[in-house]
């Protein structure tokens, strides 16, 4: 039963990554294909994490391959931030948005 369970796991976790890397070869810009990026950085690795649990028990590795999906779930969305930020930057010259001139006649005289 043990093993019928990791390895329905580890078959989901792999559909999930090949899913999303169908979605990055398919999407346009690289804001689209970052989307995609998510479910093979954070819920791929939660299910092979769980396949490890299900599969050995509670002992040391199991602890360490929880820390380490911690550290992900913890740092993916600071990365995906910096790699959005990068990605404009690239693009823009600027990270911030540019502050539009005001139109003449836009405001309400009193």
């Amino acid at each position: 039963m043990k093993d019928v369970l990791s390895d329905t796991l580890l078959g989901l976790a792999v559909m999930i990554v090949l899913g999303a890397s169908v979605g990055v070869l398919v999407m346009r810009d690289a804001y689209q294909k970052l989307h995609f990026v998510t479910p093979a950085a954070l819920v791929a690795p939660a299910l092979v994490a769980l396949a490890i649990f299900v599969q050995v028990g509670l002992f040391e590795n199991t602890g360490e391959t929880l820390l380490a999906l911690l550290f992900m779930v913890i740092a993916g969305p600071f990365l995906s931030h910096a790699t959005m930020r990068a990605i404009r930057v690239r693009e823009k010259g600027d990270w911030r948005p540019r502050q539009h001139p005001r139109v003449p006649g836009g405001e309400k005289e009193e």
